[in-house]
């Protein structure tokens, strides 16, 4: 494992082009200068410009994702689509499965029979949550299907690309850049800006990470030889209720219009890991890029929101 050695090709493939993790990554190779970037999205994309290309088809679509890799010829690739919405993969196990872990094994050979690097975007859902503050060296203890899918799909990748990168995400936090993306922080404002009541659990401790800092990371990833398990977690380990109260606050809405639940207590919902929190020493230790608290994690996402919306390019 290392991280010293940058690649020489800076052709870049980002699937899931149109989510909150994608968006960020994409906006920041942009503004970055080093990546031509080539994105893939379900959904319709934008127009092409200047180092940038999206291209909108189905990733289970095995041929049009064969001949897509093979047209662009990526140094890396950075994976982060995927059924992400528990109780809906825990109902559509065979769509799950087939998104998560079918188009994972796919870029996974496609990756090793070209040497591309592929990162792929995991969770920290793959835990039980009775230990937390888990390292890489935890073993996985699934609790739901999708967790399943991810702990399946995290060993195809180790399996098959000799410089692969599993990621483990913490919570992600902040506001979309490029797309619509599925921020809880985006849903929270809307709802606290009318006034309206909002419930998160006190039951699940996370070790939330903003999305800009997590786009950083997942660049650097891209661009330097590490290989192997990483977790991408904040410095800040709170229950998901705390935090809701806190980004409040810091937002200027009352604080009291967030109410605390327990996930496991409503019928119906796969179960969740209570403290899913990861330990990120190992990113402090490999990466330049600094993982950072709760509020700092939130100055920076409001900063480069401004930048966005202003038009211009990010900066570090």
């Amino acid at each position: 494992m290392g991280e010293s050695r940058p690649l020489m090709e800076h052709r870049l493939l980002v699937t899931g082009y149109g989510g909150f993790v994608a968006g960020s990554v994409v906006w920041q190779a942009l503004g970055g200068g080093r990546w031509d970037v080539h994105a893939l999205s379900l959904l319709e994309g934008p127009q092409e410009r200047e180092r940038f290309h999206c291209r909108q088809f189905d990733l289970c679509d095995e041929a049009a994702l064969e001949a897509a890799f093979a047209e662009i010829a990526p140094a890396a690739v950075i994976h982060a689509a995927a059924l992400a919405d528990i109780d809906f993969c825990q109902s559509n196990q065979q769509s799950a499965r087939r998104v998560n872990v079918g188009v994972t094994a796919q870029l996974a050979r496609l990756c090793s029979r070209s040497g591309a690097k592929l990162i792929l975007c995991s969770t920290d859902s793959v835990f039980d949550g009775v230990k937390g503050m888990y390292t890489e060296d935890d073993p996985p203890r699934a609790l739901n299907f999708y967790a399943e899918t991810k702990v399946e799909a995290e060993g195809v990748v180790r399996g098959a690309v000799p410089n692969g990168v599993v990621t483990r995400l913490g919570l992600v936090m902040g506001l979309p850049v490029l797309g619509a993306g599925n921020s809880f922080l985006a849903r929270m404002q809307e709802s606290l800006k009318r006034g309206q009541a909002v419930k998160f659990p006190a039951n699940e401790i996370r070790t939330p990470i903003d999305v800009i800092t997590l786009g950083r990371a997942l660049l650097e990833l891209a661009e330097n030889t590490f290989s192997g398990t990483i977790h991408l977690a904040g410095s800040t380990r709170i229950n998901r209720y705390e935090m809701a109260c806190f980004l409040a606050g810091r937002l200027g809405y009352r604080p009291e219009l967030v109410g605390a639940t327990d996930s496991n207590a409503i019928a119906g919902r796969a179960p969740r890991p209570n403290d899913a929190s990861l330990d990120n020493a190992q990113a402090r230790r490999v990466l330049a890029t600094p993982m950072l608290t709760l509020s700092d994690g939130l100055d920076l996402v409001l900063r480069m929101k401004e930048l966005q919306q202003g038009g211009q390019a990010p900066r570090a």
